[in-house]
């Protein structure tokens, strides 16, 4: 890896003096830096998760490594003040590279969070049919499905009540969004399953639409009774996990978990 791109959120205050900053420190510790992320070896990114989202995105199969400059940053495994460590163990090779799972919808549209499937309008409830390899799962009355990636687990749907995946997993989380029934739960299933998400109008709703979204990105929009396709994708992300990184440790530290403290 010796060959950086630097890419920063420029609507963070100070984002662009800390590139110029760490490209310099880069430079002093042999590495090249370059100009066009798909020239990388691997891409640093200064700012949240959705720069980190987007980078993943624009860049592909390159190697991302996450700076958080603001809030939570739950993909930035690198603390503000941890930068130029961060820099030095790169360049003694104390890193791996983790492969993350990305979900496609049909037409190509990929996600590493989640790709969610929600109502377009306001005030009410929609009902979509949910089916797996081609099998009937049940009908939800809901604002919407959110089929989270494990990568995805710590995000929307963890919000919505969903279980919180290791990045290894191999399996998907659906979660409902505001389901409108007491006993209706997250599903966790195998990620080499394929969903059909199918819309259907409520009698009282004409004109409601659906919306199809990946990563936070609107792809499409499903009319009464049209159908989405969801699947594991052949392809996958690269993200850079330093020396060290413990995925529980960044639960503990970033979302605040814990067990029993009593001793």
């Amino acid at each position: 890896m010796k060959r950086l791109f630097f890419k920063a959120n420029s609507g963070k205050t100070g984002a662009e003096d800390r590139r110029v900053s760490l490209e310099a420190v880069a430079v002093r510790l042999g590495f090249e830096v370059v100009g066009d992320g798909r020239e990388a070896d691997m891409v640093i990114v200064l700012g949240g998760d959705g720069t980190i989202l987007r980078a993943v995105h624009e860049f592909g199969t390159v190697p991302v490594l996450g700076f958080n400059l603001g809030g939570l940053g739950y993909l930035s495994s690198v603390g503000g003040d941890e930068a130029e460590e961060a820099l030095q163990m790169l360049a003694e090779g104390r890193y791996s590279i983790s492969e993350r799972a990305l979900l496609e919808a049909r037409g190509g549209f990929v996600a590493l969070n989640d790709i969610v499937v929600t109502r377009e309008t306001g005030g009410h409830s929609t009902l979509l049919d949910l089916e797996a390899d081609g099998k009937p799962v049940t009908s939800y009355m809901a604002d919407g499905l959110i089929f989270s990636t494990p990568t995805g687990s710590t995000a929307y749907s963890l919000a919505a009540g969903g279980p919180v995946l290791l990045p290894d997993s191999k399996c998907f989380v659906v979660t409902p969004a505001n389901p409108h029934a007491l006993g209706v739960r997250p599903l966790v299933i195998s990620d080499g399953v394929r969903f059909k998400v199918t819309a259907r109008r409520r009698a009282s709703q004409d004109g409601d639409k659906v919306g199809v979204y990946a990563d936070g990105e609107h792809v499409m929009t499903l009319e009464d009774g049209e159908s989405v396709e969801i699947a594991k994708s052949l392809r996958t992300a690269q993200l850079v996990e330093l020396e060290g990184y413990d995925p529980c440790e960044v639960m503990v530290r970033k979302l605040g978990w814990r067990g029993n403290s009593l001793k």
